[in-house]
């Protein structure tokens, strides 16, 4: 169990970081700041883009539930599992854009934390906490052997 949450926190980082550089040259191509906050951004963002971002999301929560389904074995293993690399996914991705170009720049930051299936929209701190509480109590209930 161990191991393979292991493997899947390697997997969330490394896909957290990808989607991170995809959100840099987003916004560069879009000439969006790198100051600039994502809320005011998608009232900038041409509807077409939009839909695309969407799909991109859809695309990523495909992913993780996939890779999930695949490793593994009961339905609450694979429930966690899924809940582990989302959590290092969305934690990680808010790092990555931090060290690419210094966003966000405070946790109080508003963000469009997902666009479906319309927008959320939510302080920085929020999605960073609730991945760290993820990432914390998935990790107990393994230490103890729950999971």
């Amino acid at each position: 169990m161990i191991s393979k949450l292991l493997l899947l926190a390697i997997f969330g980082i490394a896909m957290a970081h990808l989607e991170g550089v995809v959100v840099v040259y987003l916004r560069k191509a879009l000439g969006m700041l790198d100051s600039e906050s994502n809320k005011e951004s998608i009232e900038k963002f041409p509807k077409r883009y939009l839909n695309i971002e969407m799909t991109r999301e859809a695309a990523t929560i495909i992913m993780l539930v996939i890779v999930a389904y695949l490793t593994g074995g009961s339905w609450i293993e694979k429930g966690v599992f899924f809940l582990w690399t989302f959590a290092f996914w969305d934690l990680f991705y808010y790092l990555s854009l931090y060290i690419l170009i210094r966003w966000p720049p405070k946790f109080t930051t508003i963000d469009v934390l997902f666009l479906i299936p319309k927008p959320w929209i939510a302080p920085v701190w929020f999605p960073i906490g609730v991945s760290g509480l993820t990432i914390l109590i998935i990790s107990i209930l393994a230490v103890l052997g729950v999971i």
